[in-house]
């Protein structure tokens, strides 16, 4: 089998003329040595901004969801509140980056796409798969995502309006402004609606704005960002209809950064601050009756450097932050964190083999040491095929609500241990013009896995517990077909992911949150042309999770171009489909959004 499927790449492969896809050499920014896609030994996904463009959706997790293997479960809809899973990790478990720079909450993971950008000025999402501790440090446990800002707007200013079902309405100006040694690009945006039922109402704003400056000499780059979200929670605690739960919270980030270049030697030193709030209510029109609020801040200072030599390119790095929290239910706390990186890649063999060695040392100043080695082999066996190989250990220490939360139902341990994981995967890779592919095999033995659980079924409250050693093992599967109906581009692409562990055999009816991980998960995407100025997507989901729910979720949307207009239709659930993804909170049911796009 395998025999006839390299027989197949190489005959596809010769019969190739046309220039590859621009994708292939998109340079990945998440790691210290900058690699073209293609090159890279790891199960990576890249969403373009084609596709970003092209896909009509109005916030990242929407997005996301059109990736096998990534979990997104949301409590709301416009990116109101969503978790973020990759393969069967639990959110605390997935690290989302900007620009390279850590997002991670030390309150919970529940805020991690709290801090996702506005499609608008999303170049591409970068979505690492499997451990990448080695390369992030502790909360990268299952993988990571970065999101890549676009570099520049030139001098061009754009407007969106979109209104539909439930009451939503959005708006956002993009502007980009070049000038003769700086650019600059702004956002400002607003989507809100009444609610698609009782008391999910929302309002959410962004403010984004990048600066580069001292172009002509070294330039700077600076970065600002301000994310507000009011929004009715109904249920996504609490199974209590009369409650009317409320939730408030803020993201924000400034940083600054440069980078300094020879011809061998790159190293780009960076400072950031991260601030998070969270405001919760039991009883959104009694906040006397249970009231949570959570302020956070991080303050970084790193350098990430790479250097090439005769015997390949060595990636290194140092990161020192310090997070804080103030909280009327977690307490005033404070930590300290020290990260060093390194790693090397060799190429042998005439540059077909790639070995990539690399360990993360990581000091916490209430966990003492910890350190993260792992490996990446690459071996080219045709222009278009590459086999490929990893292994690693990966870490998390628990977060402020794992470690000090109370409430009625849920009580913090303060005497909880770091999960700690070893992890494996093997893959093949194919990537032509007209048609690219992947497989890849993973496992996963995790221990002291941190889940709230009930010490038995009589009792009401969930616990954070160490859980026993846990098996994940799993395959995927990607591929995209792109073809031409006259000069018009196609793209179909799919994806399936399987995920099998043992969870459920050691915590049956007790875990709160890891026994709902998708066992089955396909996505497929059909982008078509078939006129100049319209173009449309079909997006097919299918999950079925281990507890045995599955449900099946079809969207679409369609665009027209004319010049600098677009008119937009996107249309989500279309037939009408009953589910869940999250703990007791039902999706919308069939929905339309109708946009109007003006650039100028």
């Amino acid at each position: 089998m395998i025999t006839l499927l390299f027989a197949a790449f190489q005959a596809q492969a010769q019969s190739d003329l046309i220039k590859r896809d621009t994708l292939q050499e998109v340079v990945i920014t998440s790691t210290r040595i900058d690699l073209p896609f293609k090159e890279n030994s790891r199960t990576i996904n890249v969403i373009s901004s084609e596709v970003i463009k092209n896909s009509a959706a109005t916030n990242v997790a929407d997005l996301l969801q059109q990736v096998a293997g990534v979990d997104i479960r949301k409590r709301g809809t416009g990116g109101s509140q969503a978790d973020l899973y990759i393969r069967g990790g639990g959110f605390d478990q997935t690290l989302l980056l900007v620009d390279g720079i850590k997002m991670d909450d030390s309150q919970t993971g529940h805020h991690t796409l709290n801090a996702a950008l506005p499609v608008e000025v999303i170049e591409r999402i970068e979505i690492i798969k499997g451990p990448a501790a080695r390369v992030f440090g502790q909360n990268a446990f299952t993988g990571a995502i970065n999101i890549v800002t676009k570099k520049k707007l030139e001098n061009t200013a754009s407007i969106n309006v979109e209104a539909g079902s439930y009451g939503q309405l959005n708006g956002s100006v993009t502007v980009g402004k070049e000038f003769e040694n700086s650019s600059i690009i702004a956002h400002v945006g607003a989507l809100t609606s009444d609610g698609y039922r009782n008391n999910t109402d929302y309002n959410n704003y962004n403010y984004f704005l990048k600066g580069v400056f001292n172009k002509k000499k070294q330039p700077i780059e600076v970065l600002a960002t301000f994310f507000d979200k009011k929004f009715g929670a109904e249920n996504f605690y609490t199974t209590n209809p009369d409650w009317n739960e409320y939730e408030e919270t803020q993201s924000s980030l400034i940083s600054a950064s440069t980078t300094f270049k020879t011809e061998n030697f790159k190293i780009t030193p960076r400072v950031y601050w991260k601030r998070g709030q969270d405001i919760f209510l039991l009883k959104r029109y009694d906040p006397s009756f249970f009231r949570n609020l959570h302020t956070t801040h991080k303050f970084g200072v790193e350098a990430n450097a790479s250097y090439t030599s005769n015997i390949g390119v060595t990636g290194f790095g140092v990161d020192v932050s310090k997070v804080s929290i103030s909280s009327n239910n977690l307490g005033d706390r404070d930590r300290t964190m020290a990260n060093l990186f390194l790693e090397h890649r060799f190429k042998l063999l005439d540059n077909k083999l790639d070995i990539t060695p690399g360990v993360a040392v990581t000091y916490f100043s209430d966990f003492k040491f910890h350190a993260f080695p792992g490996l990446d082999v690459g071996y080219r066996l045709a222009d278009n095929v590459k086999a490929y190989g990893n292994v690693g250990y990966t870490y998390r220490i628990p977060t402020y609500t794992d470690l000090f939360y109370n409430s009625p139902s849920t009580n913090g341990n303060s005497d909880l241990e770091p999960e700690e994981a070893f992890a494996q995967e093997i893959g093949l890779k194919y990537d032509a013009e007209k048609f690219s592919a992947s497989v890849a095999v993973f496992n996963r033995d995790a221990t002291d896995l941190i889940d709230f659980i009930r010490p038995d079924t009589a009792t009401s409250i969930f616990t954070a517990t160490n859980i026993a050693e846990v098996n994940t093992q799993g395959f995927e599967v990607n591929a995209d077909y792109r073809f031409n109906i006259k000069e018009y581009k196609q793209t179909l692409s799919v994806g399936y992911t399987f995920l099998e562990d043992d969870i459920l055999d050691q915590n049956k009816d007790l875990s709160r949150y890891s026994l709902n991980t998708l066992k089955h998960h396909f996505t497929t995407r059909f982008s078509s042309k078939l006129f100049k100025n319209v173009s449309q997507n079909i997006i097919y989901k299918h999950a079925e999770r281990t507890v045995g729910t599955s449900y099946n979720v079809w969207d679409a949307s369609v665009i027209i171009d004319l010049n600098k207009i677009s008119f937009t239709v996107t249309a989500n659930n279309i037939f009408d489909t009953d589910y869940i993804e999250s703990g007791f909170v039902p999706m919308p049911g069939s929905n339309v959004l109708f946009g109007l796009r003006y650039g100028f």
